[in-house]
C-alpha cells in the first residue's frame, strides 16, 4: 500500500506503515499458483501451470510462461520470460531452475535488479542459498541505467546479502568501456550498509604540503563501531598516519581522532593533531542527572592547521584550541549546572615584522549553578551563581610581559538573581525587572611602575591600588514593555498584513567604582539590535557592569504575505538615549561624551520568492561617520543556480586593554565584499566561486573557482582551485579534483564541504539518491 504526499516540489509515494514483510517459519508459509491453463496428477503432487504461469509465496514470486512445481520435493523449473523476484530483487531470464524450500537454484543468461540498486548481467546466476547468489562471467554495476557510465566485469562474482558484500575475482573496473583498474580481487557494498575495507583514494594539492594523497581503510568493527585508518603522504613534508575512531552507545557516544608525522622533512620536526569530542550521561544521584562532555583539541605548533588544512576559508579559522570537560546536572525541575576546566592553546601568528599572540585566561576549575522557575504566581525567577578561578598559561616564558605588565591568577565569585512580572495582553505587555548581582574577586593581578620622584618601583593594581580582594554590589532595575498594532495593505501589488511594533527599554543601575576589579574575560559588546535592548554593555564574564540610567527606543514593522503569513519585508530601527552620562569605562573606551548613542537600522526584504535583500547600518550621529554596516543581495532563481553580493564594513575597535592590546571577546574591524555563485552554464556544466576582497588591507583573502559536470547517469565530476589567506603574511593554494561514481564511491579530493560552507545556497548537481522500498518491485 502507498499512499501519496503532496511536498513543495511534486507528488511523491511514500511507504505505508501497514507493509510489513512476513516473519512465518518457512514450513509455514502458504503457497498459491496461478496460470490460465493447470496439470495435476494424478497424486496431486506435480502441477504444470501454462499461460501466465506464477507461484507466490509471501517472501517469493516466481514467474514464467510455464511452471512445473513438485510438492513433494519443492522443485520448481521456470521456461520462457522467467521472473524471480525475491526480498525487493528480481532476476530475469529464458529458465531457472529452483527449490522453494531450500532456496536454491540455477537461471540461465540472468539479467538481475538487486533491492538495495545493483544490477547487471551474467552467463548464469547460482542461487547457493537465501544469502548467496554466484554470478558466471558477470557484468555489476550500482549504475542502474541502460547504458551504465561504470560496471566491474569478472569472471565470478560471488554476493552475499547479510555481509553485505560483493566480491570479484579477476575483475576489472571499466569507466565509459574504458578499462582504468585491474584487480585479482574486488570487495564491494551491495547495500547502503557499513563494511570494512578500502575506501577510494583522496588527493589534496597545497602551496603549503605540496601534493598528497591518502588511502583510507575502513573497519567495520560492530554497528556501533568503527574504524578508519588513513595512511597519507605529502610531496613537500613527508609521511603521515591518521586515524578516527567513532562509538555509539545507549549511555555515550563519541569520536576520537588524530594524526602523526614522525618528521617534517621542511621543518625536521614531528608534527601531530588530536581531537576528541566524548558526550556520557552518568545516571542519577540525590535526584539529579549527571553527565559528562569531553571535548579535547590539540595539535604540535601553532603552523599545524595552516600547513595541512587543505580547505580553509580565512586566517581567523583557528586561532585557539580548546581543551575542556565538564560534568553537567539538572534536577528538581528548577536547577542545573556544570563543573568544568577549561584550558586553550594558541595558535600565535609569527609570519609578520610583528608576532600576534593569541592568549586568554584559563578556567581551572569554574563551577556554576543555575535555578530558574517561571509562572511562580505570575512572577519568574532565575539566578546564576558561578564561581571562577583563573590561570595564565603556565609556560610564562612564550607570552612576554607588555609595557611591563605581566598577568597573573585570580578567583571570581558572582551571583545574579534576578526576579520579573511579565504582564502580557493581547497586543501589549510590560515586563518590569529587579536583579541583584554580587561578586567578590581575589586577585594578585598587579602593575609595577617607577615612581618619577623617588625612582622606586612600586606594585600597584590596575587603578594604582594594593588591594587583593575585592567585592561589589550591584542592583539592576528594567522595564520592558511593547505593543503590535496591525492593518491590511498590499505591498509589491499584492495583499499583506502589516505590523507596527514600537519597544521601549528602560534600565537603571547605580554607579559603583570598578576600576580596581581585574578584567580576565570581559569587553565590550558589540552594539547592535540584540544589545540595544540589554542590560550590560560588556560581554564575557562580569568583569565590568556599566552603571546606567538610559532609555532604549525601539520599532519594527513586518509585511506578511495574507494567505502565507511568510514575511516580505522588515524594517527595524533603535536608539538608546541615556538620562546621566554613563562613568564606568575600559582603558580607551569612548564613554560619556554623548547623550545618545549610534543610531541603528535594518532592512530586509523578499522581493520575490527568489530574489532577497538585507541591508543594516550603525550610524554615529554626532560625527556623522558609519560605525558599522551591512549589505547582501542573494537570488536564487531555480535549483542550482545562485547568486550574492555582501558588503561589510566594521570600524577599527578604540578598546585597548592596559597592555595596549585589544580585548579578547573585541572584534577586527574591518572593509570587505564578497561574491558568490553557483551557475548552469549547459545542461551538464556549472560553474561555482567566491572571491573576499579586503578593502581595509588591500588584498584578496580568499579566492573559489570551479567547474561540475553532471553526467547524464551515475556520474559526477568537480574541479575546484582556491587561494586563501592563512595568516596575516601567508596565503595557501588548494587545488580539489574529484569524480563522484553512484553506488562505488569518489575518486580525488573532496570540495564539497569548502563550497557549502563558502557559496551561499549551494546543492550538489549530484542527483538525490533515494532509498528503494522492497515493496516498489511487487508485482
Amino acid at each position: 500500500m502507498l499512499r501519496g504526499i503532496q511536498t513543495q516540489d511534486s507528488l511523491r509515494l511514500q511507504e505505508s506503515p501497514l507493509l510489513t514483510v512476513s516473519s512465518a517459519a518457512k514450513d509455514q508459509i502458504t503457497t498459491f499458483t496461478d496460470s490460465a491453463d493447470i496439470k495435476i496428477s494424478d497424486d496431486n503432487n506435480r502441477v504444470v501451470l501454462t499461460g501466465g504461469a506464477q507461484i507466490r509465496r509471501s517472501d517469493a514470486i516466481l514467474k514464467g510462461d510455464k511452471i512445473t512445481y513438485d510438492r513433494r520435493t519443492g522443485e520448481v523449473e521456470a521456461i520462457g520470460n522467467t521472473r524471480l523476484l525475491r526480498n525487493g530483487s528480481v532476476v530475469r531470464g529464458p529458465g531457472l531452475k529452483y527449490n522453494i524450500n531450500k532456496q536454491t537454484g540455477v537461471m540461465s543468461s540472468p539479467i538481475y535488479k538487486m533491492a538495495e540498486g545493483g544490477s547487471g548481467e551474467a552467463d548464469y546466476a547460482e542461487i547457493v542459498d537465501n544469502n548467496h547468489m554466484r554470478l558466471g562471467n558477470a557484468i555489476y554495476s550500482a549504475c542502474n541505467c541502460d547504458n551504465k557510465f561504470w560496471y566491474i566485469q569478472s569472471d565470478k562474482v560471488d554476493l552475499y546479502n547479510d555481509e553485505n558484500e560483493g566480491i570479484a575475482e579477476d575483475g576489472t573496473l571499466y569507466i565509459k568501456g574504458v578499462p582504468v583498474l585491474w584487480s585479482p580481487y574486488f570487495s564491494f557494498p551491495i547495500k547502503k550498509e557499513k563494511k570494512t575495507g578500502w575506501l577510494f583514494p583522496t588527493f589534496t594539492t597545497t602551496s603549503s604540503a605540496g601534493f598528497g594523497v591518502s588511502v583510507p581503510y575502513f573497519i567495520n568493527l560492530a554497528p556501533n563501531y568503527d574504524l578508519t585508518l588513513v595512511p597519507q603522504a605529502y610531496s613537500k613534508r613527508g609521511v603521515m598516519l591518521g586515524a578516527e575512531f567513532r562509538y555509539l552507545q545507549p549511555g555515550y557516544s563519541g569520536q576520537l581522532s588524530g594524526s602523526f608525522m614522525p618528521k617534517d622533512s621542511k621543518l625536521d620536526i614531528k608534527r601531530w593533531s588530536m581531537n576528541w569530542a566524548h558526550r556520557q550521561g552518568l545516571g542519577e544521584f540525590a535526584g539529579f542527572k549527571f553527565g559528562l562532555n569531553i571535548g579535547i583539541q590539540a595539535a604540535s605548533d601553532n603552523d599545524y592547521y595552516r600547513d595541512f588544512s587543505d580547505a580553509l576559508s580565512t586566517k581567523s579559522d583557528r586561532t585557539y584550541l580548546s581543551k575542556n570537560a565538564s560534568i553537567t546536572f539538572s534536577g528538581y525541575k528548577y536547577w542545573s549546572g556544570y563543573l568544568s576546566w577549561q584550558k586553550y592553546q594558541g595558535l600565535h601568528d609569527f609570519s609578520g615584522a610583528t608576532p600576534i599572540y593569541y592568549y586568554q585566561y584559563e578556567r581551572e576549575p569554574e563551577l556554576m549553578i543555575r535555578g530558574a522557575r517561571y509562572d511562580w504566581f505570575g512572577f519568574d525567577v532565575s539566578t546564576q551563581n558561578t564561581y571562577t578561578r583563573f590561570t595564565f598559561p603556565t609556560n610564562k616564558t612564550r607570552y612576554p610581559t607588555r609595557n611591563g605588565v605581566q598577568r597573573w591568577d585570580g578567583e571570581r565569585m558572582a551571583s545574579y538573581t534576578q526576579v520579573s512580572y511579565p504582564i502580557v495582553r493581547a497586543g501589549w505587555y510590560v515586563t518590569p525587572k529587579v536583579g541583584l548581582h554580587m561578586s567578590h574577586y581575589n586577585t594578585n593581578w598587579y602593575k609595577q611602575y617607577t615612581n618619577s620622584r623617588t625612582g622606586l618601583g612600586v606594585f600597584r593594581s590596575q587603578a594604582g591600588t594594593q588591594y587583593d580582594n575585592l567585592s561589589r554590589i550591584v542592583p539592576i532595575y528594567s522595564v520592558d514593555a511593547g505593543m503590535t498594532f496591525e492593518r491590511e495593505t498590499t505591498l509589491f501589488g499584492k495583499p499583506r498584513l502589516q505590523t507596527l511594533e514600537p519597544r521601549l527599554y528602560y534600565v537603571y543601575i547605580p554607579y559603583r567604582h570598578q576600576e580596581d576589579f581585574p578584567i580576565y574575560d570581559t569587553a565590550p559588546a558589540q552594539f547592535n539590535m540584540g544589545t540595544a535592548f540589554s542590560e550590560n554593555r560588556y560581554a564575557g564574564g562580569w568583569d565590568r557592569i556599566n552603571d546606567a540610567n538610559q532609555i532604549t527606543l525601539g520599532l519594527t514593522s513586518r509585511w506578511l504575505d495574507a494567505e502565507t503569513g511568510n514575511e516580505r519585508m522588515v524594517a527595524q530601527i533603535a536608539q538608546r538615549f541615556y538620562f546621566e552620562k554613563p562613568k564606568v569605562a575600559l582603558l580607551n573606551e569612548r564613554v560619556g561624551k554623548e547623550h545618545r548613542s549610534e543610531f541603528l537600522g535594518n532592512l530586509s526584504v523578499a522581493m520575490t520568492d527568489k530574489l532577497n535583500t538585507e541591508v543594516g547600518i550603525q550610524l554615529d550621529t554626532y560625527n556623522r561617520k558609519v560605525a558599522q554596516t551591512y549589505t547582501s543581495i542573494r537570488w536564487f532563481p531555480k535549483r542550482l543556480t545562485s547568486l550574492s553580493l555582501t558588503y561589510r564594513y566594521q570600524r577599527d575597535p578604540f578598546y585597548y586593554n592596559e597592555s595596549n592590546q585589544l580585548y579578547g571577546y573585541q572584534l577586527q574591524g574591518k572593509n570587505n565584499i564578497s561574491v558568490a555563485g553557483q551557475w548552469p552554464i549547459t545542461e551538464r556544466i556549472y560553474v561555482v566561486g567566491r572571491h573576499d576582497y579586503s578593502i581595509k588591507d588591500r588584498r584578496s583573502t580568499q579566492s573559489i573557482v570551479g567547474m561540475e559536470y553532471k553526467g547524464n547517469c551515475c556520474w559526477t565530476s568537480r574541479i575546484v582551485f582556491q587561494r586563501y589567506a592563512v595568516s596575516t603574511q601567508k596565503t595557501n593554494t588548494s587545488l580539489f579534483f574529484q569524480l563522484e561514481l553512484s553506488g562505488l564511491g569518489a575518486v580525488g579530493s573532496d570540495p564539497m564541504e569548502l563550497l557549502r560552507d563558502s557559496i551561499p545556497g549551494y546543492q550538489s548537481v549530484k542527483d538525490p539518491q533515494t532509498t528503494q522500498s522492497p515493496f516498489e518491485r511487487y508485482e
